[in-house]
């Protein structure tokens, strides 16, 4: 081998080694591909048919995947959480009897893309128990988990799907409320209280059951901005300096009075001494001593934004039908940037 083909290879090869870690950091540049798996197994909890679900994901670099997975069956959330340090999530569901096709969807992190489970179907067998689910739907932004920045708000549908409802003696209300939001986020529900009926609604399509079209109340979360108000003065304040240092100055000067002539005048030096006092009390009160002269000449104090990071919301409808009461809830993952 002559030494013009021995360079060329080794510049070939030194080539080869200075491009694989390019190919490599663009392959994690365009992310990784993932595998999402579900299991479903049915149980009974007291009585009350529940679907116990667990998902797995997995980065094809070997690296534990991290970030959110939703339960969903068509276009609606069943469940929501975030992996844990082993890429996995758990969620127990209440469904209505019947068979019901699930599947995991992936949210994907910075490193890892998104993927989506093959379906699982899940029998549910009948307790004959009245009951009801949650499920959601996401109305803005209209993908689930909901990804918000500080000061904006996000919406969500919940559907309440009946269970048995044939079998109630009398309405079953339902109540809806949140709860595991961050500091500086609250939420709202309209309508806060949801009605289920024994009987098929007048809004279901004729000889439908009721769980063809089951109640819908709306969500509303609301984060916080940070607020960093400008400070009012009041338009008198350069005026009242003055007024300030004579109602510190004079109860000074009265209670001098007093103990110069606290040597004659018992009495007298009683009372100085009295008014002295109720001079410093409306001192008090009418300087910065004084909570409402504060804000009046200083205004509100900074309003801290929503903390930024990951949190699990979750919906619970507490129903009761004037005899026994029941929970049922639903989850949903939360990130503020």
């Amino acid at each position: 081998m002559n030494r013009r083909s021995l360079r060329l290879k080794l510049a070939a090869g030194l080539g080869i080694a200075l491009a694989l870690p390019l190919l490599a950091m663009a392959a994690t540049s365009q992310g990784v591909t993932t595998h999402t798996s579900l299991n479903v197994s049915a149980s009974n909890v007291n009585g009350d048919a529940k679907t116990a679900v667990t998902v797995s994901v997995t980065g094809a670099d070997g690296q534990t995947a991290t970030g959110a997975v939703a339960i969903v069956e068509g276009d609606r959330q069943l469940a929501g959480a975030v992996l844990d340090a082993s890429g996995q999530a758990t969620a127990q569901l209440t469904l209505a009897p019947g068979n019901h096709n699930l599947s995991a969807v992936y949210a994907g992190d910075a490193t890892h893309l998104s993927s989506v489970s093959p379906q699982d179907t899940a029998l549910v067998g009948g307790t004959g128990t009245p009951s009801f689910s949650l499920s959601l739907t996401p109305v803005a932004p209209s993908a689930l988990p909901m990804v918000l920045t500080a000061g904006a708000a996000g919406t969500v549908n919940v559907t309440v799907t009946p269970i048995n409802q044939s079998a109630l003696t009398a309405p079953l209300f339902i109540t809806l409320s949140c709860s595991g939001l961050p500091n500086q986020a609250g939420c709202s529900f309209s309508p806060a209280t949801i009605e289920i009926l024994s009987t098929t609604p007048s809004s279901c399509a004729t000889g439908s059951p009721a769980s063809a079209c089951p109640p819908v109340g709306t969500m509303v979360l609301q984060t916080q901005a940070e607020n960093n108000p400008v400070h009012v003065i009041a338009s008198n304040a350069g005026n009242g300096t003055g007024t300030v240092q004579w109602a510190i100055l004079l109860p000074g000067i009265l209670g001098l009075g007093g103990l110069a002539w606290g040597a004659r005048r018992r009495a007298w030096l009683s009372r100085l001494s009295l008014l002295a006092l109720v001079a410093l009390v409306t001192m008090l009160g009418t300087t910065a001593c004084n909570p409402n002269y504060y804000y009046y000449n200083h205004g509100p104090g900074n309003v801290p934004a929503t903390p930024a990071g990951t949190y699990t919301i979750t919906i619970t409808g507490q129903s009761s039908d004037g005899i026994t009461a029941q929970t049922q809830n639903t989850k949903f993952v939360l990130t503020v940037q």
